[in-house]
């Protein structure tokens, strides 16, 4: 719950359903038959064991701290009797809690190995003992949290004598049976809860167990509906007269076994909603899933799209590089061969020069020879 609705759920406490001038929100008002009497008494088993290992689930009555707030209101001027009605849920509740009990004593009694008058006698008084000291230290551990320690203290000091007198049971009780059968485990039922308690607990799970929301829970049912019954029938006959003045009726609430089928069709619910999320979150990762896949298979295209527009410009770089060369090559073969002739034309002319010399020289030696000759 966000700091919003708290401050909003606490004004609704304070101030009921029309705080803002506004209606309240279920559309009812706290004398509704839909709206719960017992929560309006701050006493509704479905609010109190809420969160516990006998959560009756989500009560098919209306909780509104806003509707509480008008109840308080209205019951200073108005006798509603609502006390009667929740006394009657309680007893029902609190009847069926007590058939599981009794039946979990029969369970125990029919699994457990069968002990002696005087040896179960001895367990009792360990499990009497053990009970104490798990409810003063829960108790203890309460008031240190509320910084009453001189009170912690002293019950801190009746918890070590108990302990003692806890040790002194328990050797009575290991000595008047066999060692292997005081190894088992003897289990007790806890008249308060329901829950199972075992001779070899240690104080520090005892003191849980007492000091727990489920055991504090059924305390908290159990001493509102000790309290309610003391005027009980008293507030009846008032009621009653009342009732035949009026020509009303009686508001009757369910039993214990409707309550546990309520109970279990709010945890079946409870399943199916959780089913439903996790199908949903299993799609939900299955969408993602497909989705990173169905990117990366984007990428990779192109990817690879890019990978092949770079081989073509490679390609075409590659073309245009080898064409230049080729060209190149062309220029200069061209240049060799023009070269190659226009030596091969100055070498002819040369020679021709050469040989016209030499036309000349011998005929000028052959011109100086006849000369001589005449002479």
């Amino acid at each position: 719950m966000s700091a919003h609705e708290q401050m909003r759920a606490m004004l609704d406490q304070l101030m009921g359903t029309a705080r803002n001038g506004e209606t309240d929100k279920h559309g009812v008002k706290f004398y509704d038959d839909s709206v719960c009497k017992s929560f309006l008494l701050q006493c509704c088993p479905h609010e109190i064991l809420s969160s516990t290992r006998m959560d009756l689930g989500e009560c098919p009555k209306i909780h509104d701290l806003a509707l509480r707030a008008d109840f308080e209101l209205a019951s200073k001027t108005k006798d509603y009797f609502y006390d009667i009605d929740a006394t009657e849920h309680l007893e029902a509740f609190i009847a069926d809690c007590d058939k599981r009990t009794a039946a979990a004593k029969q369970r125990l009694a029919e699994t457990q190995e069968e002990l002696s008058a005087e040896v179960t006698e001895k367990a009792n008084a360990v499990h009497e003992l053990a009970e104490q000291i798990g409810q003063k230290l829960a108790r203890a551990e309460a008031l240190g949290e509320e910084g009453m320690v001189e009170e912690s203290v002293k019950l801190m000091g009746e918890i070590d004598e108990l302990r003692k007198k806890k040790a002194v049971a328990e050797q009575e009780y290991r000595n008047s049976m066999p060692a292997s059968s005081y190894q088992q485990q003897k289990l007790r039922v806890c008249e308060v809860c329901s829950a199972y308690l075992g001779i070899h607990d240690n104080d520090r799970r005892l003191a849980d167990h007492f000091g727990g929301k489920l055991h504090l829970g059924f305390i908290t049912i159990r001493e509102k509906l000790a309290d309610l019954k003391k005027l009980v029938e008293k507030r009846r006959e008032e009621r009653g007269a009342l009732e035949r003045e009026r020509g009303g009726g009686r508001r009757h609430y369910v039993g214990g076994r409707e309550l546990d089928r309520r109970a279990r069709r709010h945890r079946e619910s409870a399943r199916d909603r959780d089913r439903d999320r996790d199908r949903k979150d299993a799609d939900r990762k299955e969408a993602d899933r497909k989705e990173a896949d169905r990117k990366d298979s984007e990428r990779k295209d192109a990817d690879r799209e890019r990978e092949r527009d770079r081989n073509k410009d490679r390609e075409r770089d590659y073309e245009r590089e080898r064409e230049r060369r080729r060209s190149r090559s062309r220029s200069r073969s061209r240049s060799k061969r023009e070269g190659s002739r226009e030596r091969r034309g100055e070498r002819g002319e040369r020679g021709e020069r050469g040989e016209r010399g030499e036309r000349r020289s011998k005929s000028h030696r052959r011109s100086s020879s006849r000369d001589r000759r005449r002479e």
